[in-house]
């Protein structure tokens, strides 16, 4: 045996483990542990040289290529900054080189105004059909969305504004509108109520030991957290503790989530493309990036109306602007002269590119309302229907599960209490 005192704690040799030198602020260490510097990113692309000799001679490139050709890119698509260069999300910069140009051709005609305003929604229904497919995260909507605004209003004070029709408080009123919709998705973007399980290695409470209760009442091994103690989670509703006292093993194997390795609440699920459960999950928002969840739902629903009342505003001071004595409704569709100069063309086209913004916008805001009247969320409602259990209304629109229905004001008022009451403890503080 060691006699206690025999080891004596080895010093490490600074010597034998050097320091890695800072970078400076062209220089990153990319995908294989290298240091590399922004300035030699063209150079020793085996796969792009491949790719465009293939193109160049008219022959198939293979979708591993392609993708290897992506992977490159975003790995070497940086921005000097302090400390080394900042990797840039590639899926971000479409959107900043598109639209503009986009709008500009858009304006040239009226034929060329519709071929282009009806080709990007269809692009942008594709794209987000690609990636929910792929289950991937993307910053292109987000992007698209902080864009837009952004180049709305410049559109708006370098187009519209000199024109002297809109005054100095209807300016300031529309300012303050875009203020507040960058606020509200700020909020949305935080935790929309995440599950997390920080308790795999040094709270291992029985791993594997857990005992639940079979049919006979005998106790059996069971997976983590599907005891007693793993069904006591943070359900609120009545219904809810009520089934708690008859949860069968079936039913927490149900709640069991195996990626985060934790038993979900009461309407949470796990987000395939944020790869983590979320309490009382509505849906992912590609729009800002997020789940939308317990925690942000409100904020979610504040971004959207306050977008919808600022658009619908700077919409209207832009046509009564470039199409007077005209309602805004007839405007819309006639407007003689408004393509004979540049201004008002370029003003008329952001106008109906923010009404197919802002329908689609108003579509997602009206399923919400309808949602939480029935307290409903649309992952739920998506499931009803795929299980056929739910009672369809106004050919669909509606759906009410008949689960969690309180009658319209206690939905509501349920509503506007989410995230700020929790009965039991967390379910990763059980786990």
């Amino acid at each position: 045996m060691i006699q206690k005192g025999s080891l004596k704690p080895v010093k490490k040799n600074k010597a034998e483990e050097p320091e890695l030198e800072p970078l400076c602020c062209c220089e990153y260490i990319d995908r294989n542990g290298e240091k590399n510097h922004v300035a030699t990113c063209l150079c020793d692309c085996q796969d792009l040289d491949e790719g465009c000799e293939r193109w160049i001679t008219c022959k198939s490139v293979q979708p591993e290529t392609c993708e290897r050709i992506m992977d490159t890119i975003s790995d070497r698509l940086r921005i000097p900054w302090l400390r080394g260069a900042k990797k840039v999300n590639i899926s971000i910069i479409p959107p900043l080189i598109l639209l503009p140009i986009l709008l500009q051709v858009a304006s040239w005609h009226f034929f060329m105004g519709v071929v282009v305003l009806t080709s990007l929604p269809v692009l942008a229904l594709w794209y987000y059909y690609l990636t929910h497919r792929r289950k991937e995260q993307t910053l292109f909507f987000l992007s698209l969305g902080l864009f837009s605004l952004g180049y709305m209003y410049y559109v708006f004070l370098r187009e519209v504004v000199p024109k002297g029709r809109v005054g100095p408080g209807q300016l300031a009123l529309l300012t303050c509108g875009l203020v507040l919709i960058l606020l509200a998705l700020y909020r949305a973007k935080k935790n929309p109520g995440y599950l997390r399980n920080p308790a795999s290695k040094d709270r291992s409470l029985g791993s594997g030991q857990t005992e639940c209760l079979n049919r006979k009442g005998q106790k059996t091994p069971g997976f983590p957290g599907a005891g007693v103690l793993g069904v006591l989670n943070n359900r609120t509703l009545k219904d809810d503790r009520k089934g708690l006292l008859a949860a069968s093993p079936t039913k927490v194997k149900e709640d069991w989530c195996a990626k985060c390795q934790l038993l979900r609440p009461a309407r949470a699920w796990h987000c395939r493309v944020c790869g983590i459960c979320v309490r009382r999950m509505d849906h992912h928002c590609v729009w800002i990036n997020s789940c939308v969840g317990e925690s942000n739902h409100q904020a979610f629903l504040l971004a959207l109306s306050i977008f919808l009342l600022t658009s619908v505003y700077g919409i209207t001071l832009t046509l009564d602007t470039i199409c007077r004595d005209r309602s805004i409704f007839t405007a819309l569709f006639y407007c003689p002269g408004v393509y004979a100069n540049y201004s008002s063309a370029l003003s008329f086209t952001c106008v109906w590119y923010s009404v197919i913004i802002t329908a689609g916008m108003a579509y997602i805001f009206l399923i919400q309302l309808i949602n939480i009247s029935y307290n409903v969320t649309e992952r739920e409602v998506q499931q009803a229907l795929r299980q056929k259990t739910g009672r369809r209304l106004l050919c669909g629109l509606i759906v009410d599960t008949g689960q969690y229905n309180r009658g319209f004001l206690r939905n509501w008022l349920q509503f506007s209490t989410l995230g700020t009451q929790r009965l039991h403890p967390p379910a990763e503080d059980i786990v």
